[in-house]
């Protein structure tokens, strides 16, 4: 492989479109930024403006192509990281868009969707998922049942919906396809995840129309071509974000689990083998190519980043100066309340939709914080436990994400889980592991640098809040109908 070969990644996240070029090394030498917005027009309901999203990828591809200039030539490969479970509607002959992009967060279908609980395993059994209002079935739904032009284009035969990254890879591509990657389409709730194809089970559970849908394909497929400055680079691999960020090391190891701490956190750990069915986690395909498919168990918190920002909103506390001294709250405040974080539903292993959100105990603003900090750490940790019976326990946990930064937390993860956890000096995980894929998984691909370690210590004070925070978690799941 030619030094000079160069990766183009396109990372497609809630807050802004990101393109980074690496070399064959995994060395950054170009990247682009376009901030998007995230729209919240009713309680529950999270969406982003179809022309906005789109126009800021293009944006990003176009401003690569102008720093790179005769430089583009030498971009063999190009590939998309999108979020998961958000989707799109729109017209596949006119292109035109019959829907916002109604983004993973969203749960505008939560009601609707409760009719089926009666079928919950079977479609766990299928999927590898849960039945929730966050993945694409219950949004299509809504969208057909609640959108007009939707309904119209049905009736004429003239709909197309599926995963953001399926709208993306149509409306920017050349050629304009209809597909779907196993990541992506794995989080429609609508595709066998042993079987790598859609399902007409759940179609007809659903009442949606497989003719809609986009092809099913590998991660690693001809999907198109994108137009770079003046050079045409051909789009190799379409994956989910947290899918992509698993590969920003190298070959993911079943030794190690993983974790990302976003806007949401993630928790993964690689399955040799068969995939494995977990009741109360989600097994999912991360990559898929001609000779492989790699699969995870997954765990979710849907309140990570989210959650602070969404308790500083409400304490009417400075973002400026919630960034400045949330690390430090979390350090030096010997006793916060508890926080029992249902913040955007509560995700792995309860998977409860409309979890009463609360403080447990009193607490001025900074420990408030600190408590809310904390339940992230807490529920990752629950679900670190929830591995232990499908998977052998890992050597160590590697975290990425913004959240990731506040060395506290780490450390609190450290402590909690009694593994050593590492952070990689990497901001882009997501885009660095999807170029690794784009170069078809070098063995020399770089390592980040010098990561910062945290040791597990003994920490009696935090592991009595996580005891008390369990029983309260126990008392409130018994409150909830229908939570188990």
């Amino acid at each position: 492989m030619s030094k000079q070969h160069l990766y183009l990644a396109i990372d497609q996240g809630s807050h802004a479109s990101r393109a980074i070029v690496f070399d064959a090394s995994g060395s950054i030498q170009a990247r682009a930024k376009a901030d998007i917005h995230t729209l919240k027009p009713l309680p529950g309901w999270v969406e982003h403006e179809p022309s906005e999203l789109i126009g800021a990828t293009r944006q990003v591809i176009d401003d690569i192509g102008v720093a790179l200039g005769p430089g583009a030539k030498n971009i063999r490969a190009a590939g998309f990281a999108t979020q998961r479970s958000s989707i799109a509607c729109w017209n596949p002959g006119s292109g035109a868009t019959l829907s916002p992009i109604i983004s993973w967060q969203d749960r505008r279908a939560a009601d609707w969707l409760r009719q089926f609980e009666n079928r919950e395993e079977r479609v766990h059994e299928i999927t590898g998922l849960v039945l929730s209002p966050h993945y694409g079935a219950s949004k299509l739904r809504w969208c057909n049942d609640h959108i007009p032009e939707v309904a119209t284009a049905l009736d004429d035969q003239q709909l197309a919906y599926g995963p953001l990254s399926s709208f993306l890879t149509y409306s920017l591509c050349e050629e304009h396809p209809l597909t779907a990657d196993p990541a992506n389409a794995s989080r429609t709730l609508l595709w066998d995840y042993r079987q790598r194809d859609w399902s007409d089970e759940l179609l007809d559970l659903f009442g949606l129309s497989r003719s809609c849908l986009p092809a099913s394909v590998p991660s690693r497929f001809d999907f198109g071509s994108l137009r770079v400055g003046n050079t045409i680079v051909p789009l190799s691999v379409v994956t989910g974000d947290q899918s992509a960020a698993l590969f920003g090391f190298g070959a993911p190891t079943s030794d190690t689990v993983y974790v990302n701490l976003g806007t949401g956190a993630f928790i993964q750990q690689v399955v040799d083998g068969a995939p494995v069915f977990a009741p109360d986690l989600l097994s999912s395909v991360v990559y898929q190519d001609a000779e492989r498919a790699v699969y995870v168990l997954e765990g979710t918190v849907n309140g990570a980043g989210s959650a602070i920002r969404a308790v500083a909103q409400e304490l009417e506390m400075d973002q400026e100066y919630l960034e400045a001294n949330s690390a430090a709250w979390l350090d030096t405040i010997e006793d916060p309340p508890l926080f029992l974080n249902g913040i955007g539903g509560l995700g792995a292993p309860f998977w409860v939709p409309d979890f009463p959100t609360r403080f447990v105990g009193k607490g001025d603003k900074a420990e408030k914080i600190a408590a809310v900090m904390e339940s992230i750490v807490f529920l990752l940790t629950t679900n670190l436990e929830a591995f232990s019976e499908f998977a052998p326990r890992p050597e160590r946990m590697l975290v990425t994400g913004g959240l990731a930064n506040v060395d506290p937390l780490c450390q609190c993860l450290a402590d909690l889980s009694g593994l050593p956890v590492s952070r990689p000096r990497i901001r882009e995980a997501t885009a660095k592991g999807l170029a690794y894929l784009l170069a078809d998984r070098p063995d020399d691909w770089s390592a980040p640098s010098r990561p910062t370690d945290y040791s597990p210590a003994t920490n009696l004070p935090l592991q009595q809040r996580y005891q008390r925070w369990q029983q309260e978690m126990r008392t409130q799941l018994d409150a909830v109908p229908g939570a188990g």
